[in-house]
């Protein structure tokens, strides 16, 4: 058999080695954002036809102020979430790496909420910021922290408070084993070196630990960005998006759009700006971050 032969059945192999990811990739990905696309340029109530505007859907997304409103929120949340979920997580798998005997037992403890669905998640938080029983208000008073109830999810600051640190707790796991494998990966020769040279622990890590965890810091940021974008779990099932819309996202404004008032031209239209946002956003921060790595 010749090289040409041989090579042309590689050929055909990898394409049959793809084609079954590719067609499911077109028929449940592909197809709906291309449909959503064409959507987002009519008035359609779901149930009545559907009638052409044009971008009009974009230009009153423009000028609705619930929505840059919503937008605001998301934003907010993202610049406060990231940060901690990234320090926490990295804080975590540094505590954990140190640690020479029980570490499994460390690693399933912190990665264990991540396995857990969104709704239970919200359920167990909005358990423990009740006013009068939750755990969150018992532990301050019993610390003399607070005299009086703390009513977390009717006051706007609160509310997020609480939704973000049931965030933080529900999604640093996936974070601390990112870390955490990249830890392991350095090679124990760069900490001897950098004891040899009469490095401190801060040292060590500036200089050492950090750059080396360059790469998983990078991806590390843009999925906790792109899923900060995306937030609308805690939102809906914690706050319900009160006080008086204070915690709504732009997921949220999708929602309600889409299948609540069935204004589903105008929810595509939301969707497809968020997916320009993140895309965006995520470039920025690849390109900013890696220019720091080099």
């Amino acid at each position: 058999m010749g090289t040409k032969s041989l090579s042309h059945q590689g050929w055909i192999t990898g394409i049959l080695m793809i084609l079954p990811y590719t067609i499911f990739f077109a028929l449940f990905s592909l197809f709906p954002i291309l449909y959503g696309l064409r959507i987002s340029f009519y008035d359609w109530s779901l149930l009545g036809d559907k009638v052409f505007v044009g971008f009009e859907n974009y230009t009153n997304l423009i000028q609705d102020e619930e929505f840059r409103s919503n937008l605001l929120h998301t934003i907010v949340f993202t610049l406060i979430s990231v940060p901690l979920v990234s320090g926490i997580g990295l804080l975590l798998a540094i505590l954990v790496h140190s640690i020479r005997r029980g570490q499994s037992f460390f690693r399933i403890s912190v990665f264990m909420p991540y396995v857990l669905s969104v709704s239970v998640i919200s359920s167990i938080w909005v358990i423990f910021l009740q006013p009068y029983t939750g755990l969150f208000n018992q532990i301050l008073r019993g610390l003399g922290l607070i005299h009086e109830e703390i009513f977390w999810l009717s006051e706007p600051t609160l509310a997020w408070a609480a939704i973000i640190m049931s965030t933080v707790w529900w999604t640093v796991g996936f974070v601390f084993i990112l870390f955490l494998a990249g830890l392991q990966d350095i090679p124990a020769s760069f900490y001897e070196a950098g004891q040899i040279e009469g490095a401190n622990r801060w040292q060590t890590f500036w200089y050492i630990t950090l750059p080396s965890l360059s790469r998983i810091t990078i991806l590390v940021i843009v999925l906790q960005t792109i899923a900060s974008f995306k937030i609308f779990g805690q939102s809906k099932l914690i706050t319900g998006g009160g006080p008086a819309g204070a915690t709504k996202t732009v997921v949220f404004s999708i929602y309600e759009n889409g299948f609540q008032t069935f204004q589903m031209g105008y929810a595509s239209a939301i969707a497809f700006v968020l997916m320009l946002v993140i895309l965006v956003i995520s470039l920025i921060q690849t390109f900013v971050l890696r220019r720091l790595e080099s």
